[in-house]
């Protein structure tokens, strides 16, 4: 079991309601069961009727149009850039590439903003990849506090372009940087946020399907954002066809590592639960090094071999071997978990994780 190296102790993230309203990440899209972020009355700027009056009396008695009203009534370029368009943004450093995708960091021309531009790279033969049309048909229709937005798509001969907000670090780029675990306070404040993103899209019957630190973002001001939904799955669409080759095999639950197709949102819970054990310590619950088979064997070795009694219809998952037992007790184990998790959390993720 490997150890991270970093930089340095973890300190305590500031809340978001008590950092300056000039720094905070303000996005207001529909959450769930939760209040938006607002700001106070006082802070929100708005256009008021007696300013307009004005400026009709004032454009009236000069007899000229005032210029504010030239400057928006007047058409836009041509050649202005804009949103759909690749000429609207600029590469400004490679961030990572994958096996079919290379990310960037990007400036918008058109606002001026930074963000996340995920190039894919498209094979005439092949044509779009299924990930990638699945993470743009869901993401489009998410729009939450902790879930990165998706801005734009941009779609050419030979790339397809999702350009995300830009978020500059990742919790397993946090947890690198302090090693030995988090501070109780930002374990606390991470789960919280990871299990309100969540709830929110198992409310509307999608499972994330790989969760794990590199794909939970962080911001300069703690916010958690869930991202890389090319796995995820709609359940509301009737299937018999899913997969058991989910979920990167540290956070994969047992369950589907001997087999299983037929699983729910506890396939995204078990992934909590992995992160959740590796903010407190500092290194990953199961750390397989293998293949399948010792990544159930570390599982095993912590939590009991199961068996019919403590885990009903286990013998009939179809990579299940009946062989050494482990002394703890699956079941005995699972109840030592749930204390711990007790004894460190809170009310409200304990609320969480029984409603999910």
């Amino acid at each position: 079991m490997s150890t991270r190296s970093g930089q340095g102790k973890d300190s305590v993230i500031t809340p978001l309601d008590t950092i300056p309203e000039d720094r905070k990440v303000r996005v207001q899209r529909t959450q769930s069961g939760f209040d938006a972020f607002e700001k106070p009355a006082s802070q929100v700027k708005r256009v008021h009727s007696e300013n307009n009056a004005c400026i009709s009396s004032k454009a009236s008695s000069t007899g000229k149009e005032s210029p504010k009203l030239r400057r928006h009534s007047s058409p836009s370029s041509p050649t202005s850039p804009k949103f759909g368009k690749a000429d609207s943004y600029e590469k400004l450093e490679k961030l990572g590439e994958g096996s079919y995708a290379t990310v960037y960091k990007g400036k918008s021309k058109v606002n001026g903003k930074l963000v996340a531009l995920k190039v894919i790279r498209l094979q005439e033969e092949e044509g779009t990849p299924f990930t990638a049309i699945r993470e743009a048909s869901l993401l489009k229709g998410l729009k939450h506090s902790n879930i990165v937005l998706l801005h734009d798509i941009i779609h050419t001969k030979e790339t397809l372009t999702l350009v995300f907000e830009y978020v500059h670090t990742d919790l397993c780029q946090y947890m690198d940087r302090h090693p030995g675990g988090l501070h109780p306070d930002n374990v606390k404040l991470f789960l919280y946020q990871l299990l309100r993103g969540l709830s929110y899209i198992h409310q509307r019957y999608i499972l994330h399907r790989d969760l794990k630190p590199q794909n939970l973002l962080i911001s300069d001001t703690g916010e958690l954002k869930l991202a890389d939904f090319g796995l995820a799955r709609a359940k509301s669409v009737p299937s018999h066809t899913y997969s058991n080759e989910v979920v990167t095999l540290w956070y994969r639950p047992p369950d589907v590592l001997l087999g299983s197709t037929d699983y729910s949102t506890c396939l995204d819970m078990w992934g909590v639960g992995c992160i959740f054990i590796e903010m407190i310590q500092g290194v990953a619950a199961f750390p397989g090094m293998k293949d399948i088979q010792d990544q159930l064997e570390r599982i095993f070795l912590v939590l009991g071999t199961p068996c019919e009694d403590t885990w009903p219809g286990v013998h009939s998952l179809p990579h299940f071997k009946p062989g050494e037992e482990h002394t703890q007790t699956w079941l005995q184990c699972t109840r030592s978990v749930y204390d711990l998790c007790m004894t460190i959390g809170t009310h409200t993720i304990h609320h969480f994780i029984i409603s999910n």
